[in-house]
């Protein structure tokens, strides 16, 4: 009975409602928030894109878009001409909660004034075309928009504090990456080249990019909890830079011995976050092997992570002096490493079979496990290996980088090269322990 009734409403009904109930989504912040224009406005700025385009006037869509145009210019000007003034009336476009959490990042009540004067005249913007793109057929598109807009409302403190904090060297570290992402890579060719057809220019760089990505929001991560501990500086620190932790670690507990279990858990930390680092390219890039390859790694993460915690001191900061997080020149060297670790598995593959192929994964992940991974990813994807292959070599690098931090410890300091080599061959221990799991569910 219910499906009949649903089945009888008219589609372009159907969607005026989703384009009021997403107007009204979108005006909920700004209500709550004691704003000039709240969830009557906004669902009424809705419904009139949504109206406009369901009974086909150009003429009825262009007066309601000049409408709406109009009033976010007149909400805009107002927040301008507080700003000039610098005056605060009692119905400004902001709240005693906003001027709180904005006086510690150096901002006025007047600037708060007029750049919320002007989210909201932008946001009744996004309402209007919100409502015009449900109705004329693009829904999800519309919900997208609407709930991405919701978003930032709702985090633009946290986005205001955030972006006061930045560096010069972090603004043009994000701009570059956004440039290799979305100015380098649509101009890349997507076809196979080269040796035994082995290198996709558009796959390879996409995998830079992931890569690249990853890191960058880790020390994002790092910038905004950092202080928190040794858990979080260790793990997603891991994820940015894991030589950079383990040597400052490692350098710690040269000069203090006591603190020596508390390297040992920073450095298993370390090696988790980068089993998931792993798991994440695979789950994304070739998710039809993420499960035989995803016990193994979630048991490194799980034996890693478990390890650190049981120490209960990591509580303790480590504070690691991160470079830049993105940089056109590391990216480069990653890619350039990646398209020789490529080249050489490709041919290890064509010549020597699997073994070939995992052996060079193993050499390969003593110096970045990331480059092993992307290999994987690109060689498996073009049909040059099987999934088992994939599966022992993605396996094989992570081996190899969880050994290599072994002995980079203990060339800072001696004495943890015993007790970070017995708890590394635990997580290696449990990754074979997850390999017999897989091999018996198969």
């Amino acid at each position: 009975m219910v499906q009949e009734v649903f089945a009888s409403v008219d589609p372009i009904v159907a969607r005026l409602f989703i384009a009021a109930a997403l107007g009204m989504f979108l005006g909920l912040e700004r209500e709550r928030s004691g704003k000039t224009a709240g969830m009557r406005t906004f669902t009424l700025t809705s419904l009139v894109g949504g109206i406009a385009v369901a009974i086909d006037s150009e003429v009825i869509l262009a007066v309601g878009g000049l409408l709406v145009v109009v009033q976010a210019v007149l909400l805009g000007s107002r927040g301008i001409a507080k700003l000039r003034t610098g005056r605060d009336d009692s119905d400004a476009d902001t709240s005693e909660l906003d001027r709180t959490d904005t006086v510690d990042a150096g901002v006025s009540d007047s600037t708060v004034s007029a750049s919320l004067s002007l989210t909201t005249s932008t946001s009744l913007l996004v309402a209007y075309a919100v409502g015009a793109a449900v109705v004329g057929g693009y829904v999800i598109e519309g919900v997208i928009v609407a709930l991405t807009t919701s978003l930032l409302l709702v985090l633009r403190r946290e986005l205001h504090g955030f972006a006061h904090r930045l560096t010069s060297d972090e603004v043009r570290s994000a701009v570059e990456l956004a440039i290799i992402a979305f100015v380098v890579y649509p101009l890349l060719p997507n076809e196979a080249l080269g040796p035994w057809g082995a290198v996709n220019p558009r796959t390879v760089w996409l995998l830079v990019i992931a890569v690249s990505a990853i890191g960058f929001v880790n020390y994002v991560i790092i910038r905004r909890y950092g202080e928190r501990g040794i858990a979080i500086t260790g793990f997603f620190g891991g994820l940015v830079n894991s030589t950079a932790v383990i040597g400052e670690i490692a350098g710690r507990a040269e000069r203090n011995p006591s603190i020596r279990p508390l390297a040992v858990g920073a450095i298993l930390m370390a090696d988790a976050a980068m089993a998931v680092r792993n798991l994440a390219l695979i789950v994304v890039f070739v998710p039809e092997i993420a499960w035989q390859v995803g016990i193994p790694l979630a048991l490194i993460t799980l034996v890693g992570v478990g390890y650190a915690l049981a120490t209960r001191e990591w509580g303790v900061d480590l504070d690691v002096a991160f470079e830049s997080p993105f940089s056109l020149e590391g990216a480069l060297r990653f890619g350039l490493f990646f398209l020789v670790v490529l080249l050489v598995s490709a041919a290890a593959q064509e010549y020597f079979g699997a073994t070939g192929f995992v052996v060079t994964s193993f050499l390969g992940g003593l110096v970045s496990s990331g480059s092993v991974v992307t290999t994987t990813v690109t060689l498996y994807g073009g049909g040059h290996i099987e999934s088992t292959t994939a599966i022992v070599g993605v396996l094989a690098g992570t081996a190899a980088s969880i050994f290599v931090k072994i002995f980079l410890a203990a060339s800072i300091d001696r004495e943890l090269l015993a007790p970070v080599a017995r708890k590394s061959a635990l997580l290696v221990t449990s990754g074979i322990v997850g390999v017999f799991l897989v091999v018996s569910l198969s």
